[in-house]
């Protein structure tokens, strides 16, 4: 199986993407972010999503959590609100999906322990992570998203979908016990 196929098992999600286009920027921007970090696609389901706190929520499993809770709210809004907000979701769920891509140059292993990356100690995730969307051509309204995800984007105005990913991140985050 190669590197896509196997990044498409480990995110289902990505199949929610009507566009078939943008789905395949999705998964090579995540092989891109594989190679560049130097793991394999079955390291996304061995590493912590954050450095931060001690957490046994793995890379996948947070991805995957994220990219669900947008897709619900969405539904949600779709279904409550009957049109009044209009959501692109394939820019969101592509959003989701991609949003801590840049965890694979922020993080690294050494000494059998993850660790922030030489990378990381001078370019976050938020920042890395449009880098490579952006050699994978991804467009301008996931870079967004994945820029102002993080505390990175809170001096500036957020899409309505990149305020949907940033509660839903940190929904993520916040309850886990560290």
């Amino acid at each position: 199986m190669g590197t896509l196929e196997q990044i498409r098992v480990i995110f289902p999600e990505v199949d929610l993407i009507q566009d078939p286009t943008l789905r395949e920027k999705v998964l090579k921007t995540w092989a891109l972010g594989l190679e560049r970090g130097g793991w394999v696609a079955e390291d996304i389901q061995k590493m912590p999503f954050t450095l931060v706190k001690q957490v046994k929520i793995n890379f996948a499993q947070h991805v995957r959590s994220v990219t669900l809770c947008c897709l619900k709210v969405s539904q949600t809004f779709d279904q409550i609100y009957a049109g009044e907000l209009k959501l692109n979701h394939d820019v969101l769920i592509a959003g989701a999906l991609l949003h801590d891509v840049g965890k694979l140059l922020e993080i690294g292993f050494k000494d059998g322990k993850y660790v922030k990356s030489a990378a990381g100690k001078l370019v976050r995730h938020p920042f890395s992570g449009v880098a490579l969307a952006d050699a994978c051509g991804v467009p301008e309204e996931i870079q967004h998203i994945i820029a102002s995800h993080s505390k990175e984007g809170d001096l500036g105005k957020r899409t309505p979908e990149a305020i949907i990913l940033n509660h839903a991140d940190f929904m993520n985050f916040d309850p886990l016990e560290g």
